[in-house]
């Protein structure tokens, strides 16, 4: 705060863990969990006393550098009637954001690469994106709903951070992962870590992927998926889901949106505004005069397809970081990697 950041972090809000500003360095909520499952999140109290015991919220990077609605540009007539167009860039001040996990900074370096594209970068992401100061955190207490140890993205930060922090009984093993990051170790007052902490950091994550229950069956599973476009388990799935597209809004990769223009009453003006989309609305199919997925069987598969499957050949990995967001989150409680087991079965390995 000292240093001009404004601090994100968790907060407790309509019964689940959300990133909101810290108002103060007492306002870090302590002793909580999280009980996950499908279709499944409950809040629950931390015996320890931890401040990062519980495994993740709805949601934590991707709305910080990805806005879920944001104007692009704007158009008003002048006073000769012509139109005069301007973008419309976000105000954004530094933002350090205090608890992030693992998964969701192999999801931000997914996102990094959609928004960031060279000669094609999104300037209002960029701008966003280069005010994030990122205090990640290991994850100690994993949910039943976790499996980010199968896709290779936690529970232990490796890359991506400016500070890394792993929870222990007597305090935190804290590495820097930047310049700016060790600035800010250097002007606290703080000891070496003992090889004991050290090693207890280091098993504590190893202790903490153990204890994942769910997993995927391989890291690259594009040719089985789409070898199984006419699977009767996308009928199966069909009939359970209910195309509310929660999974897509909490999953921390996906970066579908849609564009619309909002007119002022007047109209002298008007703003193109761009919105999170879901693949799973009709409208996100439609083309002129139809809908290329006119149905929820097709809209899953698409989703799914292109997570797992055809993301490898957009960025060279799985679209998924095994947060199990879209496990808890779903209201009907489908579970991703049962999907993708029956799905894979006898021949899933890759």
């Amino acid at each position: 705060m000292s240093l001009g950041y404004q601090c994100m972090g968790p907060a407790v809000e309509n019964g689940a863990i959300v990133m909101r500003e810290l108002a103060a360095p007492d306002a870090l909520p302590r002793g909580l969990q999280t009980e996950q499952g499908p279709g499944h999140y409950r809040l629950t109290r931390d015996p320890d006393n931890r401040y990062f015991a519980w495994a993740n919220g709805p949601q934590a990077i991707k709305p910080l550098a990805f806005a879920s609605q944001e104007s692009l540009w704007r158009v008003e007539r002048d006073a000769a009637g012509a139109l005069q167009f301007a973008a419309v860039l976000p105000g954004v001040s530094p933002q350090a954001v205090i608890g992030v996990r693992a998964c969701d900074l192999a999801a931000l370096a997914m996102q990094d690469a959609h928004f960031l594209r060279e000669g094609r970068c999104d300037a209002h992401y960029a701008q966003r994106r280069e005010q994030l100061f990122l205090v990640a955190v290991q994850c100690a207490v994993p949910a039943s709903t976790c499996f980010c140890a199968s896709t290779g993205d936690g529970p232990t930060p490796t890359a991506g951070f400016d500070i890394a922090l792993a929870e222990l009984a007597d305090g935190f093993v804290a590495v820097s992962g930047s310049e700016k990051g060790a600035a800010i170790l250097a002007a606290l007052d703080l000891s070496l870590a003992t090889p004991l902490q050290i090693e207890a950091a280091r098993q504590q994550g190893q202790d903490a992927a153990a204890r994942q229950t769910r997993s995927l069956p391989g890291h690259n599973l594009r040719d089985v998926l789409m070898g199984r476009l006419e699977h009767p388990r996308w009928d199966d799935v069909a009939t359970r889901c209910l195309a509310c597209g929660n999974c897509t809004a909490v999953c921390p990769t996906c970066f579908c949106h849609a564009e619309q223009d909002a007119p002022s009453l007047d109209g002298h003006a008007s703003e193109h505004v761009r919105i999170w989309d879901s693949c799973f609305g009709e409208s996100h199919g439609h083309l002129h005069g139809f809908s290329v997925r006119p149905d929820i069987r097709s809209r899953y598969r698409q989703w799914l397809t292109h997570k797992l499957a055809t993301w490898h050949v957009q960025f060279g990995r799985s679209g998924c970081v095994g947060c199990g967001r879209c496990i808890a989150w779903c209201p009907v409680g489908i579970d991703l990697t049962e999907e993708v087991a029956a799905l894979t079965a006898n021949g899933g390995q890759a």
